[in-house]
């Protein structure tokens, strides 16, 4: 009986385990790359958070390994993961479920549930797959405040008007003030928009900065507005 009992905190793993595991890690983790490459809809896209859902992932299966069924190793690993500092903010709900989708199927990976690790990402990629394209969850389109800054002297009125209607569903003009100095004035037109794309927004911003006269182009959205 007290053999069973501590035969509960024995974990072996070989060498040929280590590599499987790492190697189903990083197999789910670039298919949970790729899938949130390919289902993402904001602005602002970055190349290293989809490079770091792979490592997440292969990184989890590592961290599970190294604490097996070792209480002591469990509470030292939480010790030292405290007393790291996350500097950089998670505005979108999606990523933060992407960050726990690959902790989740790095942990199945390092303890040897392959079946589980593989299935699940299939399973929870179609699903979310299927769910971003059929715009599940968004009723009706974000609305996003455009600012432009123009210099006073512009020969045109309103020069980028046609490129707003070209990607724009809604437009609304709700400020234009001015900056600067007396003898060298800018104008900051600023609307509330709403874009018929949202992944061609960066587009809208790259072809109203090209235009003479105009300084400075903004687009911003907040997400809990």
């Amino acid at each position: 009986m007290i053999e069973d009992f501590q035969s509960i905190f024995v974990f072996t793993i070989t060498a040929k385990d280590v590599i499987a595991n790492i190697l189903v890690a990083m197999f789910c983790g670039f298919f949970i790359a790729f899938l949130y490459k390919y289902t993402y809809t904001g602005l602002n896209y970055s190349r290293a958070f989809t490079v770091s859902l792979i490592m997440l992932t292969m990184i989890t299966a590592i961290v599970i390994m190294v604490i097996g069924n070792n209480l002591a190793r469990a509470f030292g690993m939480v010790g030292a993961m405290s007393i790291i500092r996350f500097r950089t903010a998670v505005k979108d709900a999606s990523d933060i479920m992407f960050i726990f989708f690959s902790l989740t199927i790095g942990l199945a990976s390092g303890v040897k549930l392959y079946s589980i690790a593989i299935l699940g990402s299939l399973i929870i990629g179609a699903v979310y797959f299927i769910i971003s394209k059929m715009d599940f969850a968004l009723p009706q389109r974000r609305e996003f405040l455009m600012q432009i800054t123009t210099r006073e002297d512009m020969e045109a009125e309103n020069p980028f008007g046609k490129i707003l209607s070209k990607y724009c569903g809604k437009l609304k003009l709700v400020n234009v003030k001015t900056l600067g100095e007396e003898h060298n004035q800018l104008l900051e037109f600023s609307f509330y928009i709403t874009l018929k794309d949202e992944s061609k927004g960066h587009l809208m911003v790259k072809e109203i900065k090209k235009i003479k006269g105009v300084e400075q182009t903004n687009l911003f959205f907040d997400e809990t507005s």
